[in-house]
């Protein structure tokens, strides 16, 4: 049994009148995250997370943001490609666990719905996925509202 960790790590800026998705939701805010796909920090976090654990870049090598293909993108659809490559390397996905970093709005009431989707995407059962949620006591760039972080882990079984 082969078993890999990746770590992966994603920061985006919040703008006035932008869509906020988050671990594959659309959540109701007066902000939203400035970014070439749709701006799903977690997703991205996760992505970069389960492409390290095999040694394969980030997101950016295998979805550059200066490609027209995936300006706007769901990131849910890059997800499920991640997840693709992972399979195709002969591993399999044992968890996740990301904590979204963030101000405002809260989160709480919609993460069991991101653990939902975000299972369905990557073929798991939810038990499998975890997100968490904090704040930063008004501190840093999140906590002035200026931006959202999230970090992920993932384990990883050949």
């Amino acid at each position: 049994m082969d078993l890999r960790i990746g770590h992966g790590y994603d920061v985006h800026a919040l703008a006035e009148g932008l869509p906020l998705v988050i671990g594959g939701v659309e959540l109701s805010h007066t902000k939203g995250c400035v970014a070439h796909s749709d701006g799903d920090v977690a997703i991205h976090a996760i992505c970069d997370a389960l492409l390290g654990a095999l040694a394969l870049g980030d997101i950016g090598k295998l979805f550059p943001d200066t490609s027209d293909e995936f300006k706007g993108i769901d990131s849910k659809i890059l997800l499920r490609r991640v997840c693709d490559v992972i399979e195709s390397e002969g591993y399999s996905i044992s968890n996740v666990d990301c904590t979204i970093a963030m101000q405002r709005p809260k989160l709480r009431p919609h993460i069991d719905t991101m653990r939902s989707v975000l299972a369905s995407v990557m073929g798991l059962d939810v038990s499998r996925v975890s997100v968490k949620a904090t704040t930063t006591e008004r501190l840093g760039f999140e906590g002035r509202e200026e931006g959202v972080s999230t970090h992920a882990v993932v384990l990883l079984i050949k």
